[in-house]
């Protein structure tokens, strides 16, 4: 099977027609309409600096249920100190650019994160599409996470911790709030060990298109930029 090379049509082929590992197609730009559109076909674009842009649809999807975020007792203990403060779309920017900067596990490839999906992300976060959850202690960023939200659905896309437990606490708040809002479940892309750690499960490709199916348009998309309250 053929891998089709996008050219300025922003439209995706069938996920189904994506290779084993999930490669839907090559080419294309960053640019928010394309995004958009691959977000709501279920795909995502993951590739190493320097290399042309590739456009993935695992048959194996990875996913985080609002009510499975994985709490440990240590975790409870931890969030019951508050020694984090939680903010949203406060400076999504940096929360990125640490993103990028994120020490990964063997298990994980280096940072995808170049200077022009740094920029790609920034433009769909000036929209309102993009946000970012941070974890502030003492005046310092000290974890987080950043994604898209688009109906009532939010599409993970990275987390760093410069602190202990600083982006789970992070991604606990978020889950709560999107809880409270009606949201489907967090998506994860590709399940790592750590994603696994905090309660992220597989499921199929055919499932996760109608989670999207339901969820893109059950309630009208919540455009930034979030509140900064804590939960």
């Amino acid at each position: 099977m053929q891998i089709r090379l996008l050219d300025d049509d922003i439209s995706f082929p069938p996920v189904e027609e994506a290779l084993a590992e999930g490669l839907l197609a090559v080419g294309g730009d960053l640019r928010p309409a394309r995004l958009i559109a691959a977000y709501e076909h279920g795909v995502f674009p993951w590739y190493n600096p320097g290399e042309m842009i590739m456009w993935w649809s695992p048959p194996t999807r990875a996913i985080i249920a609002l009510d499975e975020v994985r709490i440990h007792k240590s975790m409870r203990n931890e969030l019951n100190k508050n020694r984090y403060k939680i903010k949203y779309d406060n400076n999504f920017s940096e929360v990125v650019k640490e993103c990028a900067l994120a020490k990964r596990g063997e298990d994980e490839a280096e940072t995808w994160i170049s200077r022009d999906m740094h920029q790609a992300y920034c433009n769909l976060h000036h929209l309102g599409l993009a946000h970012s959850v941070e974890a502030w202690q003492d005046g310092d960023l000290v974890g987080g996470l950043y994604g898209v939200s688009i109906g009532s659905m939010f599409f993970g896309e990275s987390m760093f911790s410069k602190a202990k437990n600083a982006s789970k606490v992070a991604l606990i708040n978020l889950s709560e709030k999107l809880k409270n809002w009606g949201f489907g479940p967090i998506d994860c892309q590709i399940m790592t060990p750590h994603l696994k750690s905090l309660g992220a499960k597989g499921i199929p490709r055919s499932e996760f298109k109608k989670i999207l199916e339901k969820h893109l348009t059950s309630s009208p998309t919540k455009r930034g930029p979030w509140t900064n309250e804590i939960l």
